[in-house]
């Protein structure tokens, strides 16, 4: 029979511990850290082309686009290294150049819009500190022929799909020994719009305010009132990035209250582009399959 003695482990808020058993039977405890400010490598100006992609175009701080040469899917880098510590992970402290924003005075917490730190999330985060960023679709999730999930230009979104089955298929993109891919967090998400507003690619209110002139909504003055091909509209691209605002809705691991309400983000062709701007936290039935809600993925570099 093992014995072991009572121990206990005291930490600073955003450190937590893996306990677990060792191969010859001993008790490994293992620190998992959450980025502070200053842990970000300062070489984000100097994106990893993982295994199996391409370079296609732009520069790091205008859209660095990779393409994976087995099916044309595209990504783009968001440097978040060069961001601005305002970010949220922790839902109480804004130190974190990667993290959520309250663009529109959302309240961060528990009981309210909260985004937990999952094993996933804390891995993603340790390569953000390593690289210096993160790969984003470049479109949203379409379904190839075979029925397989892909970033390419010029397909309809993935609809009609509920939030377990977006993570779930999200993840199937990409697992290689060097890069995995998984439904983007609100974290991610955020930074990409802060990454908009800091390169000068977008206002603070084109953001927060008003997405009108840049997406798909109901008020834009040339939209269908209907879901469109993705990237079919040069000026709804910003950084490379195709539909961040409007076409459809996508899905975000960020949950609302007790972790049942899923959080979408960007506003569908069905909304006001000045009520429901890109910033929009939108509050849904992780159960809901809409014809107005899609997905993006994001990628993690082992």
């Amino acid at each position: 029979m093992k014995r072991y003695e009572k121990f206990v482990f005291e930490a600073e808020d955003g450190i937590t511990f893996d306990v677990f058993e060792g191969k010859n039977g001993e008790l490994i405890v293992r620190a998992l850290t959450v980025a502070n400010i200053g842990d970000y490598s300062d070489n984000y100006d100097n994106p990893p082309i993982p295994d199996g992609y391409k370079y296609v175009s732009g520069e790091w701080n205008n859209g660095f686009v990779i393409e994976r040469e087995s099916d044309s899917s595209q990504f783009v880098w968001v440097p978040v290294g060069c961001l601005f510590s305002t970010g949220v992970l922790d839902n109480k402290h804004i130190l974190e150049k990667f993290g959520r924003r309250r663009y529109q005075d959302y309240e961060f917490s528990d009981k309210s819009y909260n985004e937990e730190l999952t094993d996933e999330l804390l891995e993603q985060i340790e390569s953000i500190k390593k690289y210096g960023g993160f790969y984003v679709s470049r479109f949203t999730i379409s379904k190839s022929p075979e029925g397989k999930p892909q970033s390419i230009k010029g397909a309809m979104p993935w609809v009609s799909i509920n939030f377990y089955d977006a993570k779930k298929v999200a993840g199937m993109i990409e697992n290689s020994e060097t890069v995995k891919s998984h439904l983007i967090f609100g974290a991610e998400y955020d930074s990409v719009l802060e990454w908009f507003i800091e390169s000068g690619a977008k206002s603070f209110n084109e953001i927060t305010k008003d997405s009108t002139r840049w997406g798909n909504h109901w008020d834009t003055k040339d939209s269908p009132h209907k879901a469109v091909e993705t990237g079919s509209r040069e000026s709804w691209k910003v950084n490379n990035i195709y539909d961040f605002a409007g076409n459809v809705s996508e899905w975000t691991q960020e949950q609302y209250g007790e972790g049942f309400y899923r959080i979408s983000r960007g506003g569908n062709y069905s909304f006001n582009g000045e009520i429901y701007s890109v910033a929009y936290r939108s509050c849904e039935d992780p159960d809901d399959g809409s014809v107005r809600i899609s997905f993006r993925a994001a990628l993690y570099i082992k």
